[in-house]
C-alpha cells in the first residue's frame, strides 16, 4: 500500500438505522431518508478531500452498521476485528473483514475473553488509547497490546463511562493533540497533551490529510461552529457535515468510516 494514498471504508444507512442503540442518551426519532441523504454528504466531503471509499455491503438487518468503524481496529497492515460488547452487534463484522482484507491488510482476532468497538480506539502516533467502557473491556485491551506491539504501538487503557465510546468524548489533531469537551471527558491527565474544545460535536475531527495550500483538513459535524472557528486560528481548515440524525444514536464523525492508509 502506498503510503500517500487515502482509502476509507464506508457503509450506507439500512432501513431499520432509527433502532439503532442509545445507551447515554434519550430516544429521538431518527429520519432515515435524511440520513441518507447525510450519509452521501459524508460521503462526498471524503471525495472532494481526495480520499477514496470503499463501500462494505448493506447489512440491513443490523441497525446500526452504518457506523462501520466499530468493525475493526487498524494499525500497520493489521486490522483487528472488534468483538463488540453488544452482541447483536457482532453480525456486522464478517462483511467489513472481507472489505479490509481485500484492501490489503491482515485480519487477527480477539479470543472470547475479549469485548471491543472500534469506536473506543484513538491512535495518536504509536500511542493507541483504548477505552474502557459498556462496550471495550480490559481483556480487549491486553489482547490489543499482545497483538499491536509488535508492530510498535503503545496502547494505554483510558477510563470512560460519560459516553458510548472513547471517541464520543477525545479525537486528535494531526499535531497529536487530543481534543475533547471536558464536561463528557473521565480524566484529561490521561492524555499528554489536552485541548478542550467549547462545544461537545467539537470534540470529534477526522483528519483528512492537507489541502492544497498545506492547511489540515479537518472533517467535523456542522453543529459545533465556535469549534470550527478556533481550528481555523489554529491553522486548519474544517470541513463540514451535517450529520445530525447519526448523532441522535450517538455516532459522530469518526463511526461513518474506518479510515485506510498506507502502511
Amino acid at each position: 500500500m502506498a503510503p500517500d494514498r487515502r482509502r476509507a471504508l464506508v457503509r450506507r444507512p439500512g432501513p431499520r438505522l432509527a433502532e439503532g442503540l442509545v445507551t447515554h442518551l434519550r430516544r429521538q426519532p431518527v429520519d432515515v431518508v435524511l440520513a441518507r441523504r447525510q450519509w452521501d454528504g459524508y460521503v462526498a466531503a471524503l471525495h472532494a478531500a481526495g480520499w477514496e471509499t470503499i463501500e462494505v455491503p448493506p447489512a440491513d438487518d443490523c441497525p446500526d452498521a452504518v457506523f462501520v468503524e466499530d468493525t475493526m481496529v487498524v494499525y500497520a497492515d493489521v486490522a483487528v476485528i472488534a468483538r463488540s460488547g453488544a452482541p447483536r452487534r457482532r453480525a456486522e463484522t464478517a462483511e467489513a473483514e472481507a472489505a479490509v482484507v481485500a484492501a490489503g491488510y491482515r485480519a487477527l482476532h480477539l479470543t472470547d475473553a475479549a469485548t471491543l468497538d472500534g469506536g473506543d480506539v484513538l491512535k495518536v502516533g504509536s500511542t493507541v488509547y483504548v477505552g474502557s467502557t459498556e462496550r471495550t473491556n480490559a481483556a480487549a485491551a491486553e489482547q490489543l497490546a499482545d497483538l499491536l506491539g509488535p508492530l510498535g504501538a503503545n496502547v494505554v487503557p483510558v477510563p470512560v463511562t460519560k459516553v458510548l465510546h472513547l471517541k464520543s468524548a477525545v479525537t486528535a489533531l494531526p499535531d497529536g493533540r487530543v481534543i475533547g469537551y471536558p464536561p463528557l471527558v473521565d480524566d484529561e491527565s490521561a492524555f499528554a497533551d489536552f485541548l478542550a474544545v467549547p462545544e461537545e460535536a467539537g470534540a470529534h475531527v477526522v483528519l483528512l490529510g492537507p489541502d492544497r495550500d498545506g492547511a489540515e483538513q479537518l472533517l467535523m459535524a456542522a453543529g459545533a461552529p465556535r469549534t470550527a472557528e478556533r481550528f481555523t486560528e489554529l491553522g486548519h481548515r474544517p470541513v463540514l457535515v451535517d450529520i445530525s440524525e447519526f448523532e441522535k444514536l450517538e455516532g459522530c464523525v469518526t463511526c461513518l468510516s474506518v479510515r485506510l492508509r498506507g502502511a
